[in-house]
Order: C-alpha cells, then sequence, then structure tokens
C-alpha cells in the first residue's frame, strides 16, 4: 500500500481492532459510554485501534490515535492531511453555522485573519473587568442563600455564559442569555443525535425531532440577527457594545479581504457562543469540584489567592501571580478536558505509531485517554496540581496535554479561556469554601465534555 506520509514511508503494520459484537461492532458501547470504550481500547490494544459501529452497509470504522507522538502528527506535524470532514463537523456546521470551530480552507484562514486581531492577549486582557463583574453578580446571589448546596455544574455554566454574552454583546447580555440557555440545549442533543447516528433522515422533512431543533434554531438565529442589525444600523460612535466583541467584528479588516457580512458574523457569533461558554464551564465547575474533595490543595490555593489579591479585584496581569491556582485549573483540563475527543478526515494513507491509517479514514484523538496515558502520567487517575509546575511539564511531550487541539487549528480563545477561569476561580475560592457532597459525577462525551448526573458542592462563607 502506498502511504501518504509526503516522505516515502513504508506500509505499516495493520491496525488492531477492538472486539465487539456480531452485526453492530461496537455501536452499543459508544453509545452508552464511549469515552469509556475508547479507554479499554487502548488499555487491551495500544495506541492506534480499529473500532467498528453499526450493521453491515452503515458501518463506520474509527481509527483511534491515543498516543502524545501520535495527536502531534494528525494536529500539527501533518495537519494538511487531517481535514474537519467528518459527518460530526458537518452536523455542527449545519447547526451553528460556518465559522472558526467548523470552517475549512480558503474560509477559514480567511476568518482567521479577520478575527486573530481580536484575540491578541493585550486586546483579551481588556476583557478581565467584565468577567470579574460578573462571577461578582454570581457571587453576589449567593449570599442569599447562606451555607448551602449548589451544583457547579449549573452554576459555572451560567456564569460563563453571562461572561462570554456579555464579552461580545456588551449592554444587550440580557436579550441573549435566556435565549442560548433554552435553545443551545435542544440543538446540542439533535446534533449529537444525527452525528452519532448511521444514517438519518433529511432536515427538511417534518419529524418531531426536526421540527424541535428548527424552532430553536429560529429563535436562536433571531436574537443574534437582531442584535447585529442594530448594531450595524446605530449611528457610528454609538453602537449598543462600543468594544464589545460583536463590534469589533463587524468593523474587521485584513488586507484584502471583504469584512464579515451578516449572516457571517452570525456564525462567528454562534460558534464563540458555543465554545466560549460550554468549555471554560467545564474547567470551572471540575476545578471546584475537585478541590471540593481535596482539601488541603483547596486551602492552598485560596493561600495562593488571598496573598496575591488580598480585596481587591483580579486583573489580568495576575495570572502570572498565580501559579499554583493555574496548575489546579490545569490538572482539572487534563482529567475533564473541555473537549474530551476530536475527529478528523485522512485524505491520504498515514504511518502513525507503526500503524497504516488508510486514506478517507475517520480518525479520533481523544485527549480524555491521552491525558489518562500511563507512559506519560503517573497514577493518572489521582488529582496532583504538581504535574504542572514547570520542571514537570518541560519533561512531557508537547501533546501529552492538548485541551485547546493544537496545531494551526488550535483554539483561537484559550488565553480567553485561562484569564476568565484564573480570574473566576480566584473569585470564587476567595469567597467560599466548597466541600464535594458527590464524590464522582458522571460525564459523556457531547460536542464538548457535559455532566450527565450532578456535581454537588457545599458551599461555606469564607470568614475573615
Amino acid at each position: 500500500m502506498a502511504v501518504g506520509t509526503g516522505h516515502g514511508a513504508d506500509a505499516g503494520a495493520e491496525v488492531p481492532d477492538l472486539e465487539g459484537v456480531p452485526l453492530l461492532g461496537s455501536l452499543l458501547d459508544l453509545k452508552s459510554d464511549s469515552l469509556g470504550t475508547y479507554l479499554r481500547a487502548r488499555r487491551r490494544h495500544g495506541d492506534v485501534v480499529r473500532i467498528t459501529a453499526g450493521p453491515p452497509g452503515l458501518r463506520a470504522e474509527l481509527y483511534c490515535v491515543f498516543s502524545a507522538e501520535g495527536a502531534q502528527r494528525v494536529l500539527a506535524t501533518e495537519s494538511a492531511n487531517f481535514r474537519k470532514d467528518n459527518p460530526f463537523y458537518q452536523e455542527i456546521r449545519e447547526s451553528f453555522g460556518n465559522g472558526l470551530l467548523t470552517s475549512q480552507d480558503e474560509d477559514y484562514l480567511r476568518q482567521r485573519r479577520l478575527v486573530q486581531p481580536l484575540f491578541t492577549r493585550k486586546r483579551v486582557d481588556g476583557y478581565a473587568d467584565a468577567v470579574a463583574a460578573e462571577t461578582a453578580s454570581t457571587l453576589a446571589g449567593w449570599e442569599e442563600r447562606g451555607d448551602a448546596v449548589v451544583d457547579v455544574g449549573e452554576q459555572m455554566t451560567h456564569l460563563a455564559l453571562r461572561a462570554v454574552a456579555r464579552i461580545l454583546f456588551g449592554t444587550d447580555v440580557d436579550a441573549t442569555v435566556d435565549v442560548v440557555d433554552r435553545c443551545f440545549p435542544v440543538i446540542t442533543e439533535y446534533v449529537l443525535r444525527r452525528g452519532y447516528s448511521p444514517a438519518n433522515v433529511p432536515r427538511g422533512w417534518p419529524t418531531p425531532g426536526n421540527r424541535r431543533a428548527a424552532a430553536a434554531m429560529e429563535e436562536l438565529y433571531a436574537v443574534c440577527d437582531g442584535i447585529i442589525s442594530a448594531r450595524r444600523d446605530a449611528p457610528e460612535g454609538q453602537g449598543a457594545g462600543g468594544e464589545d466583541l460583536l463590534t469589533l467584528l463587524a468593523a474587521a479588516q485584513s488586507g484584502d479581504d471583504a469584512g464579515f457580512d451578516a449572516a457571517e458574523l452570525r456564525d462567528q457569533v454562534l460558534i464563540f457562543l458555543l465554545a466560549g461558554h460550554e468549555t471554560t464551564a467545564t474547567s470551572l465547575a471540575f476545578a471546584l469540584h475537585l478541590l471540593g474533595r481535596h482539601p488541603e490543595e483547596q486551602a492552598r490555593a485560596r493561600e495562593e489567592v488571598s496573598r496575591v489579591l488580598g480585596d481587591r479585584m483580579p486583573q489580568a496581569a495576575d495570572l502570572d501571580r498565580l501559579p499554583y491556582l493555574t496548575q489546579v485549573l490545569k490538572e482539572a483540563m487534563r482529567l475533564y478536558p473541555a473537549a474530551p475527543v476530536i475527529g478528523r478526515e485522512a485524505v491520504a494513507a498515514t504511518v502513525i505509531d507503526g500503524h497504516t491509517v488508510p486514506a478517507g479514514a475517520t480518525v479520533i484523538l481523544a485527549p480524555w485517554v491521552t491525558h489518562r496515558h500511563p507512559r506519560y502520567w503517573s497514577d493518572p487517575d489521582r488529582f496532583d496540581p504538581g504535574r504542572f509546575a514547570p520542571e514537570a511539564e518541560a519533561a512531557r511531550p508537547r501533546y501529552a496535554w492538548f485541551p485547546f487541539g493544537g496545531g494551526p487549528r488550535a483554539c483561537i480563545g484559550q488565553h480567553f479561556s485561562m484569564l476568565e477561569s484564573v480570574i473566576a476561580l480566584a473569585m470564587v475560592l476567595r469567597a467560599y469554601e466548597f466541600e464535594a457532597v458527590d464524590t464522582e459525577v458522571p460525564v459523556s462525551a457531547g460536542i464538548t465534555l457535559r455532566t450527565t448526573g450532578p456535581a454537588r458542592c457545599r458551599i461555606r462563607r469564607v470568614r475573615p
């Protein structure tokens, strides 16, 4: 077999198969527990494993790559050979638009050129006050509860959504949060159901599921389009947002690239809403829940926050002054990566870790698995922020930890996510102590990692 690595490499060994059941392969296992299935595949067969799912004629073959070195080849060194062409990305594209997450080729390059100047470190640091304000608002709501039990998953989702909506829409934040909160779950479930199904009816057929999703998309699109239209019609300098991200996106220019039209603006807004709040909410929720199960680490993080911040509001410059808190977040993102599975399609046959992945193959990377790989992580299920001390990070392969992806398609908002997470976590820990009520939180792989049960903590006001 010819191997399309661009370097004339010889064909590799055949990829081992994960055992499944007759006719359906591993379809039921993937539907009931895809993350556990991927973990089992690596333990049984190594770093490149083929998983088949579905009945004959509708069968999918997934080529799973679990090593850090394999992830680096797919995402970085040979990224041009691995495209976002699989059915799952197509479903996201049709529901949430062709924004930075899903676009490809010249569309993606143009969008990236237009958006990149809005995500420089200096520009993103300017959003610190908005994050702090929304965190303060969440904490004010907790004041009325006293010592109580809260679901940190729900609470951090609400906080992260309000923060990203405020940064996107400025003073129009309240007009969007309720609609997003109501419509996103409906659309997300629709995308997941279609993305993982071996066959789907056309979206235009009047089935109950299609109608529910269409109504949610119509409502969501309408509120975004209304804000975009009002912003564009406002006299120069009198837009509702001023320096909000939507205003900046509407004015974005780059060399000979035309700016975004109204539909393209909506696509970018929807992708930023999706990726910008769900990923940060996941990191914050699990950081708090893990600290609620590990009081010594919680006390150490709180001591650092109190020593660095005192009673003042955190600022962007404080990120570098809170190294242990940052290690806590990175360890939470290791154990609970917001993007637990990443999909690509191979353009040409490629040898990865000694095995041939054929042209046209659906390739699965799983941070959920690589972040627990015993080759890179000792006692991998243990919560240990010390893994991210500078010397420990330097000793590991670059892609042993990749919650933001990597290579030319790395998440453009990773500095914003860390800024928001550190500021919010610092303020919350300074104000409250956490004790986990649910010792384990069940999760599943959706568009992002999602909890399938409560993540409750008992909160107590920190006494002076």
